[in-house]
C-alpha cells in the first residue's frame, strides 16, 4: 500500500511518528462519458471565461468569490502554510466511549501504520491501551489541506484513523420523522422481533458481494460481443393503504424459512400466541379479536351474532313460559310485574354463559313490557 499522509500523534507528552494508508478499495467498473452516435470519448475542457481559451493544469489555482462580486485567489503556497497545528499531527483531545458517537458523524477509515522501528513501543502502547479501557481517541487532523475531526480505534490489532463530520455538519433528524404519534402492541413488536431473529439466522457478512457490479459486468461483455444483454423484469408490488402488520410479519417469517429449505411449521402463529400471552393474556386476546383480519373476521362477527340471537330467543321464550305458569287470579299488572322480574333472572342466566349479555337483557325486558302492554 501506498502511503498518503506522514505525521505523528501526539496524546499528552507522547509522539508517536505513523503514516496512513487508505482502508478502501470500492470496485467499479469504469465508465466514461461519449458521443451516443459515434462512441466519440467526450473530455473535459478547462477554459477561461476571461479570454475564451483553454488553461493547462499547471495555471490553475483556488479562488473565493466575496459577495461583492470581487474574487481572492488562492495559491497551492498560501493553503500550505495555513496555522493549523494539526498539518502534521493527529491530535488527540480526548478518550471516550465508542458508542458515545453517532455513527452518523463518521466519514472515511484509514490504516495507520508505524513510520520506523522507534515507534513501534508507543504505537503498541497506545493500541493497547484503547483496547484495555474499551475506549477511542477523538482527534484533529489536517488532510489534503481541510482539518478534519476524527477517531483513533482499534481494528484487527491496527489503529485505524476515521475521519468524522463536525457537528454542525450534520442536519437534524427530526423533520424525517413520521407524523403523529403512531403506536404498536406488544404483539407486534413481538413478532417484529421474531423475523429480525429469523433473518439474522446464519447470516455472514463476508458473504455479501455488490450484485450491481456483477450485473452490469454482464452486460457490458454481452455488448462487446454482439449479443443482447441479459434484462430481467422486476415485477413490483402493488402499494397497499392498508397494512395488516401481524399478517405481513408472520408471512415475513414464513417466507424467509421456505427461501432456506427449511419446513414449514406453525411456528409463527405459536409465537404470535406468545406475544398475546405476553401483552397480557386474556386481555390481549381480546383486543386482538376486536380487530382481526380476512377470515377471522368473518367467522368473529358470525360467532358473536350467534350469540346474540341464541340470548334473545332464550330470553323471549323463557319470558312467554313464566307468564303462562301466572296463577289466574293474579291481575295483569301482578302477571306483567311477574313475569318482568323472570325475564330479567332469565337473561342474567343466559348472558353469563353468552357474549351477548348487554344485548339479551334488553331483549327480555321489551318482551315484557310488550306484554304488558297487550
Amino acid at each position: 500500500m501506498r502511503s498518503i499522509w506522514k505525521g505523528i500523534i501526539s496524546f499528552g507528552l507522547v509522539s508517536v511518528p505513523v503514516q496512513l494508508f487508505s482502508a478502501i478499495q470500492e470496485h467499479r467498473v469504469p465508465l466514461h462519458q461519449v458521443h451516443a452516435d459515434d462512441g466519440g470519448r467526450i473530455r473535459l475542457r478547462r477554459v477561461c471565461e476571461e479570454e475564451g481559451k483553454e488553461i493547462p493544469y499547471q495555471e490553475i489555482a483556488k479562488g473565493y468569490e466575496a459577495p461583492d462580486g470581487r474574487t481572492v485567489i488562492l495559491t497551492d503556497e498560501d493553503l500550505a502554510q495555513l496555522p493549523l497545528p494539526s498539518k502534521k499531527t493527529i491530535d488527540v483531545l480526548a478518550f471516550v466511549d465508542e458508542d458515545t458517537i453517532d455513527p452518523i458523524m463518521f466519514s472515511t477509515p484509514y490504516y495507520v501504520g508505524s513510520a520506523d522501528r522507534a515507534g513501534a513501543k508507543p504505537y503498541t502502547l497506545l493500541r493497547e491501551a484503547l483496547v484495555d479501557a474499551g475506549q477511542v481517541a477523538v482527534t484533529k487532523v489536517t488532510l489534503r489541506t481541510r482539518e478534519s475531526l476524527a477517531v483513533l480505534r482499534v481494528h484487527d490489532d491496527v489503529l485505524v484513523l476515521q475521519t468524522m463530520l463536525w457537528p454542525d455538519e450534520v442536519r437534524p433528524a427530526s423533520e424525517a420523522a413520521p407524523e403523529g404519534d403512531t403506536k404498536v402492541r406488544p404483539q407486534e413488536l413481538k413478532m417484529a422481533r421474531s423475523l429480525m431473529d429469523t433473518l439474522s439466522e446464519g447470516f455472514d457478512l463476508g458473504e455479501l458481494h455488490d450484485e450491481y457490479q456483477e450485473a452490469l459486468q454482464q452486460v457490458v461483455e454481452a455488448r462487446l460481443q454482439g449479443v443482447e444483454p441479459p434484462r430481467e423484469a422486476e415485477e413490483v408490488p402493488a402499494a397497499s393503504n392498508v397494512i395488516d402488520l401481524m399478517s405481513a410479519l408472520r408471512d415475513s417469517v414464513k417466507s424467509v424459512r421456505q427461501s432456506r429449505g427449511e419446513a414449514a411449521s406453525a411456528q409463527p402463529e405459536e409465537e404470535e400466541e406468545e406475544a398475546l400471552a405476553a401483552a397480557g393474556g386474556g386481555t390481549a386476546r381480546t383486543t386482538a379479536s376486536r380487530a382481526p383480519s380476512g377470515g377471522a373476521a368473518r367467522k368473529s362477527t358470525a360467532k358473536k351474532t350467534a350469540a346474540k340471537k341464541t340470548a334473545a330467543a332464550a330470553a323471549k321464550k323463557t319470558a312467554g313460559r313464566t307468564a303462562a305458569k301466572a296463577p289466574a287470579k293474579t291481575t295483569g299488572k301482578t302477571a306483567a310485574k311477574t313475569a318482568a322480574k323472570a325475564a330479567d333472572r332469565t337473561a342474567d342466566k343466559t348472558a353469563a354463559k353468552s357474549p351477548a349479555k348487554t344485548t339479551a337483557k334488553k331483549t327480555a325486558k321489551k318482551t315484557a313490557s310488550r306484554r304488558k302492554a297487550s
